[in-house]
């Protein structure tokens, strides 16, 4: 296994990696909308948020020498089901024509307060 931790995205909180490498699988942890500031800057609104996430992942798979169109499960939590059309075009603008299998899930209490947490598991 081969762990994975870049600056180009947001520090582990806890006890995890960012993404774990593990037979030609890259494991990415739940990903929240946090910039470099963390907590301190969570953007608004639904859209803005999943854009960040999307960043991060995107981050933490460039480091992982793997990326989006290698995605193929994507687990995506969000607060309020009534996101979901929002989440979904984000999704479709990030992945293009690359569609990855995908659940969303309601989760009422993301940490931080924020409103979509994603993780993902790609080829490398």
């Amino acid at each position: 296994m081969q762990y994975i931790l870049t600056k180009e995205a947001p520090s582990p909180g806890g006890h995890y990696s960012q993404a774990v490498i593990a037979n030609g699988f890259v494991f990415v942890a739940g990903q929240l909308p946090l910039g470099p500031a963390g907590p301190a800057s969570i953007p608004e609104g639904i859209t803005a948020q999943a854009e960040l996430v999307l960043a991060n992942l995107q981050a933490i798979l460039r480091a992982s020498n793997s990326g989006l169109d290698k995605v193929v499960s994507l687990n995506v939590f969000i607060n309020d089901i009534s996101h979901w059309p929002a989440v979904n075009d984000v999704c479709a603008k990030a992945f293009g024509s690359h569609k990855p299998a995908r659940a969303i899930a309601v989760s009422p209490q993301l940490h931080f307060g924020c409103l979509v947490e994603m993780q993902a598991t790609a080829v490398v």
